[in-house]
Formats: C-alpha cells, sequence, structure tokens
C-alpha cells in the first residue's frame, strides 16, 4: 500500500505554518520530508503532517526551537504524537476557560486591577490549595464549638468538587464562594451563627452520630412520602398508610413525645432545638449562597424551591 504524500504547499494549508516555516524546521531536522518528487520538491507523509500540527500548537504556546525539538524527539508514533498533542490542547482549554471566567466577572462586576489578580490566582489554584482553603475556613468557625466531633468533621465535608474540565459558570461560582470564605466578616458571622445554634447543653447529644444518623433516617422518610403523594399513591391505600406510619413513629422517636397523628403538624423542627431555632432565624440565608454555590461549582442539580415536601393534608389523610 503506498503512503500517500503531500506536497509543502498541502501542508502548509493544513497545518497553519507557512510554507517558509514548514522548510526552516526541515533545515533545522525538527521535521524532515518524508520524500522529494523528481524535482526536488517536499513531500510529507501524514505522520509528518501530525508533526507539524504539534509544532505549531507549541509555537504558540511561545515554545522555543529546542524546545519543540527535545519535545518531538521521543515522539515515535502518530498515536504518540496525537496523545500528546491531545495533552497540550486540553491544557490550554482548561487555561482559556479559566481565563474566560475571570473576564467574565471582571465585565459583570467592574472589577479593579487588584481584585482582577486575586481573581486569577483563585482561578489557578491546586486541588490541594483548594482542599487547604476551605478547612482553614470550617477550622475557623467551629474552633471552640460544644458539639460531637462528628458534626465537625460533617460540616467540613460541606464542600465543593471542582470538576477537572469546569465549565465558565462553574469558575466563577468558585471565585465568588473562595471570595466568601476568605472573608473575615462572614467567617465572623458564620462563627457566631454556629455558637448561637449549638449553645444548649443538649447539643452535643443532639449531634452525636447516633442522633445525625436518625434525622438522616428521618429524612429519607420524608421523601419517600413525599414522592409518593407525587405519585400518585392515595393516602388512604396499605402504602399511603404503611410510610404515613413510619414517618409519625420517626417522628415521635426524635421528639420524645406520643406518636399520635396531630404530631406531624405540631412537632418541633427535630433537627434543632430552641436555640438553634432563634439562630437560624436572626441569621437566615446566612449559609444558603455556600450552598448554591456548593452546588454550582460540583454540578449538582440546584433544590428546587416549590419543593416543600409532603403535604398536611395527605399525612392527615393517611393517618
Amino acid at each position: 500500500m503506498t503512503t500517500k504524500l503531500y506536497p509543502i504547499g498541502d501542508v502548509a494549508r493544513r497545518t497553519g505554518l507557512s510554507v517558509s516555516a514548514i522548510r526552516f524546521y526541515a533545515d533545522e531536522g525538527v521535521v524532515p520530508p518524508t520524500g522529494h518528487t523528481d524535482g526536488g520538491y517536499r513531500l510529507y507523509d501524514v505522520e509528518a503532517v501530525a508533526r507539524l500540527e504539534l509544532v505549531r500548537t507549541l509555537r504558540d504556546l511561545g515554545a522555543s526551537v529546542e524546545d519543540v525539538r527535545r519535545h518531538l524527539a521521543d515522539e515515535t508514533s502518530l498515536h504518540d504524537l496525537a496523545s500528546t498533542h491531545l495533552g497540550i490542547v486540553e491544557r490550554q482549554l482548561r487555561h482559556l476557560r479559566a481565563r474566560r471566567a475571570v473576564l467574565r466577572t471582571v465585565v459583570s462586576e467592574g472589577s479593579d486591577a487588584r481584585r482582577v489578580a486575586l481573581m486569577h490566582e483563585l482561578v489557578s489554584m491546586s486541588d490541594e490549595d483548594r482542599e487547604r482553603l476551605l478547612d482553614e475556613f470550617w477550622d475557623e468557625v467551629t474552633d471552640g464549638l460544644r458539639v460531637h466531633p462528628a458534626f465537625v468533621e460533617h460540616l467540613h465535608r460541606m464542600r465543593p468538587v471542582l470538576p477537572r474540565e469546569p465549565e465558565t459558570d462553574q469558575l466563577q461560582a468558585w471565585i465568588e464562594l473562595a471570595g466568601l470564605v476568605r472573608d473575615a466578616d462572614f467567617r465572623a458571622a458564620v462563627r457566631e451563627f454556629l455558637h448561637t445554634s449549638f449553645a444548649s447543653p443538649e447539643a452535643f447529644a443532639a449531634t452525636s452520630p447516633e442522633r445525625m444518623a436518625a434525622v438522616e433516617a428521618h429524612r429519607l422518610v420524608e421523601v419517600e412520602a413525599r414522592e409518593a403523594e407525587r405519585a400518585g399513591v392515595e393516602p388512604g391505600s396499605a402504602r399511603g398508610r404503611e410510610i404515613a406510619g413510619r414517618l409519625l413513629a420517626s417522628l415521635a422517636a426524635l421528639t420524645g413525645r406520643a406518636a399520635e397523628p396531630e404530631l406531624v403538624t405540631t412537632a418541633p423542627d427535630p433537627v434543632v432545638d430552641a436555640h438553634a431555632r432563634e439562630a437560624i432565624a436572626k441569621f437566615s440565608g446566612l449559609l444558603e449562597r455556600f450552598a448554591v454555590l456548593t452546588e454550582t461549582i460540583s454540578g449538582r442539580p440546584l433544590p428546587d424551591p416549590a419543593d416543600t415536601g409532603v403535604s398536611d393534608e395527605w399525612l392527615a389523610a393517611a393517618l
């Protein structure tokens, strides 16, 4: 099978390099021609074209001729060339996405030069730097908090995971979140919120792994009841009564009250005590933006504001 060879003019059009540049790299021994015509014109096969495309990318990134020569020295196959080229292009795309996020934020905020420099720093952080920043934030706001250590660990897990190939909106959300957790006023407000919420003597027991597991189990039953109602399950059916019965029993166990039907509408929130409810009312929405940004960065669906859980009417009929 004869290998197709391309004249230098075709190669120039394929690679975006000028004819004189292709001749230069041939004369330098970086990418020699594959062959020549009877008239002495240079010809290139597909592998040589791939090498020249990689040369173009490296040169666009500012690599010197020696850098290019060294980079191509170990590439022996078309697959190796394509893999190397792909890796370089993907790194370049990540860099461009980061720049686009910063520029879009600058355009929307009208930021000054100092703020722009900070944003560049934030989007360029390594995974380790991002983890360290969030650990420092949670360490500061929970220092001295009189809760079970497992609850502090739970708070530490409240963090976003920036994907390897983030979209612009995810990078913009990270810029905002990083700025938020570095803000001294925000840290002080979150610290006051937590220390006020868990100021009661019962806070340690209320945040134990056993208690948190019971709260999570109750939440899952609530989700099941909500989904049953939306799926059209009749509250008076055997399934409706069974779900509502488990929800009532779970709520009774959490609140320490009798498992009577009116409990589902009169019981206080089993997750927080009176101190916490007062604190939440005072600092309503403090961590809401943190949560929204975390969901955006991680690429998870945001909570539906219309999702209010199972209705009192469905529960009353089922009980």
